[in-house]
């Protein structure tokens, strides 16, 4: 469908511009689980009052607020997911642990803040994760806002690492002995990054970058979702939740008890736990 609207300039975290897309709002949604119908009147409806320069944060939270309204959970769970692991941040819940958390349910090994020695130099790897036929290593760089970029100065770096690790492989028992390097973000990468990156054979794994295996498929797959996912539960609940070191769906899935510590009556901490169960489904995907 082409929207009239389709031609209205929105404006991207970044601060780049770009055509707004009935479309990519609709698949969006979709992808979230909504209803195609429900997608597709959402998108009509919000498309309907765009003004020039509207923001893609506007879109997304009056886009959120229908979607919670309409279909409920998990689809409005699973559409605030990007903005969920942004709130890991004030949590103090690491990043790297978070990814780790992903690679452990891809059946790898997984190592964290480890030493490992190059030619050259000693290195401190965010991750070291290795399975029975690949190992590699990566630099996990959280972003706390959503237009902020991985640039080609960190790829020149985890390259130059990965590589002098490499050529210390002789020296190395098996699980140090790297096939890869990784840059994990979870937001995205400057042109210049992906460029240099796919010239060197450095991986890089962004919030939908590649567009089939990053970050936001990872957690989809893996559901490995953290709490701030959750529309069930209040801002101070999450809070006091991540502060008892409670930061995945999964703490809380038989968790009845935890949730009524908080204070939590038995009706609403059934609808939590609902919520949370559904997420944990590996393959419900955003």
């Amino acid at each position: 469908m082409v929207n009239k609207k389709d031609s209205i300039l929105i404006t991207k975290a970044d601060g780049e511009k770009e055509m707004f897309s009935y479309e990519k709002l609709a698949s969006s949604l979709m992808r979230a689980g909504a209803d195609k119908g429900v997608s597709k009147e959402i998108a009509e409806e919000i498309s309907s009052t765009l003004i020039e320069g509207i923001t893609t944060e506007q879109i997304y939270r009056t886009a959120f607020a229908l979607l919670k309204e309409r279909e409920k959970q998990p689809a409005a769970a699973m559409y605030s997911l990007k903005r969920a692991v942004l709130d890991l941040g004030p949590s103090g819940f690491p990043f790297e642990d978070f990814v780790s958390e992903i690679y452990r349910a891809k059946d790898y090994k997984v190592l964290t803040g480890t030493m490992i020695e190059g030619k050259c130099a000693e290195h401190e790897v965010d991750l070291l994760a290795h399975s029975d036929n690949h190992v590699f290593t990566a630099e996990a760089k959280f972003h706390n806002r959503l237009g902020f970029k991985t640039d080609l100065k960190v790829a020149l770096y985890v390259h130059a690492r990965t590589d002098d690790i490499k050529n210390n492989r002789e020296q190395h028992e098996k699980i140090y002995q790297i096939d890869d390097g990784y840059l994990i973000t979870n937001t995205g990468f400057t042109s210049s990054a992906k460029r240099y990156a796919k010239c060197v054979g450095l991986k890089l794994v962004g919030w939908n970058y590649p567009e089939n295996g990053g970050l936001q498929d990872l957690i989809s797959e893996t559901a490995l979702h953290p709490i701030t996912c959750l529309t069930t539960l209040s801002d101070e609940e999450k809070r006091k939740l991540m502060d008892g070191k409670n930061v995945l769906c999964r703490s809380i899935t038989d968790g009845h008890e935890l949730l009524l510590e908080q204070g939590i009556s038995p009706k609403r901490a059934e609808n939590i736990m609902k919520e949370a169960s559904v997420l944990c489904q590996a393959g419900t995907g955003v």
